[in-house]
């Protein structure tokens, strides 16, 4: 019996300045190092001049550490969708708002203040 093994390949993803991306630092990872994932959001990307090979340069936002060189293979664009669940998904029909994270809270806040503001009279 012939086993067919399974090979996932990742499209090839660019990056643009101000992309948020959560990054692995491998070496760190395999060896079982705390601190080998973090956000990052992207500054800049550049070609290595010896292997050709594009890489990004990240700030990390957990302390504003710049990090340089990143390879695109241990980085994953954060989907906008996922950091607005929680508003997205909002139960408005709740009477308790605490049931609502307070994102949703400021969020539903601020779109009603600006929804309810009447137009200026006209002269």
């Amino acid at each position: 019996m012939t086993q067919h093994q399974t090979q996932v390949v990742q499209p090839q993803v660019t990056y643009a300045k101000g992309d948020l991306v959560l990054f692995r630092d491998a070496e760190r990872f395999w060896l079982g190092l705390p601190g080998h994932t973090f956000v990052g959001r992207v500054e800049r990307a550049w070609t290595q001049s010896d292997t050709r090979k594009v890489v990004y340069d990240l700030t990390e936002l957990r302390d504003n550490r710049a990090r340089t060189g990143i390879d695109p293979a241990y980085m994953r664009r954060l989907p906008a969708t996922d950091a607005m669940h929680d508003i997205d998904t909002a139960p408005l029909r709740e009477p308790d708002t605490g049931a609502m994270t307070p994102a949703a809270v400021a969020w539903l806040r601020r779109h009603l203040v600006q929804d309810t503001a009447l137009p200026a009279p006209r002269i």
